[in-house]
């Protein structure tokens, strides 16, 4: 009877632990669920992943950075001094950082002219960014050269001709 008693309350520690890490340890919102479900995010507090993107806008002690989690972007209002820890912002060519932010969601924010956007409190830099290469495709820019070539011939041959 005892050893049963032990097994039953070991394994209901253990389902408890489990319960305890997956809450502690919870995935951040996408943006699309944050803005399918706006209501019932707003005013509550998030986790958003994504790429910094576009520039850095300062605003006095404060700065708006657009994170894009490969959806959508989602404009975030933070202290200044957390938005000059990112290196690298996403566009042509570049890579930007990959950042966690920890903030208040809003659906319509009345400081922001009813915008939706995160009042971040927390700002992590999970990535850092890096400037992309260029590759050119060999076959489609010598297709490109033997069609334009081509192209040159024909429109010589037409005009020499006068057809």
């Amino acid at each position: 009877m005892m050893p049963r008693k032990i097994l039953l309350l070991t394994i209901l520690i253990f389902v408890n632990l489990i319960c305890l890490f997956y809450y502690a340890f919870a995935k951040p919102v996408d943006s699309t669920t944050l803005l399918n479900n706006s209501f019932k995010y707003d005013g509550k507090t998030v986790e958003f992943q994504g790429e910094a993107i576009g520039e850095v806008m300062k605003r006095g002690k404060y700065a708006w950075v657009n994170i894009h989690d490969g959806q959508n972007a989602i404009g975030v209002f933070m202290k200044y001094e957390d938005a000059k820890k990112i290196k690298y912002l996403g566009r042509y060519r570049v890579k930007g950082d990959t950042i966690l932010v920890k903030g208040t969601f809003f659906r319509s924010c009345k400081v922001h002219s009813g915008e939706t956007d995160i009042h971040a409190l927390d700002v992590q830099i999970l990535e850092r960014g890096y400037k992309l290469q260029e590759k050119i495709d060999m076959k489609k820019a010598l297709f490109a050269i033997m069609l334009f070539s081509a192209g040159s011939i024909l429109i010589w041959f037409v005009f020499k001709n006068k057809w």
